[in-house]
């Protein structure tokens, strides 16, 4: 039997994202005309540092909602998580800008919004489905 490691089931987890992000960011490129990426190369890079935003924005999320959940504030934890998820999308916005300029446009707060549920469904469905494949037994 082999074993898997955290290390390594935090890289698949991570590649896979890269990966699924690269597609659905080419896909938007392709059929969104607000989404411009100069390049594949470039979409590439993209596709990273939204990747490491989100995980950071969800990480964030997490704990600002742990935090009202602890202190039995369940209105305030949904209002503070709707004002993240609102405002993450100008804070990703900003920071695709910064780093790569006029070489990617994500367009405006709608096709932002629209490409980061992309991403967040796509990734859903895919470990929806790897899940899926490990619940039966190998055939042999």
């Amino acid at each position: 039997m082999i074993s898997i490691t955290d290390r390594q089931r935090r890289y698949f987890s991570y590649a896979n994202d890269v990966l699924l992000f690269i597609v659905v960011l080419n896909l938007f490129v392709e059929y969104v005309d607000a989404v411009i990426i100069d390049s594949f190369t470039i979409s590439i890079f993209t596709a990273i540092v939204l990747k490491i935003i989100l995980d950071l924005l969800l990480a964030f999320e997490h704990r600002v909602s742990g935090f009202f959940k602890e202190h039995n504030r369940p209105l305030f934890g949904a209002l503070a998580v709707w004002l993240i998820l609102f405002s993450s999308k100008f804070v990703i916005l900003e920071i695709i800008d910064i780093i790569f300029g006029e070489h990617v446009e994500l367009g405006g707060f709608l096709s932002v919004l629209a490409l980061v549920a992309t991403m967040m469904i796509a990734r859903a469905v895919f470990q929806r489905i790897y899940q899926s494949l490990g619940d039966t037994p190998a055939e042999a």
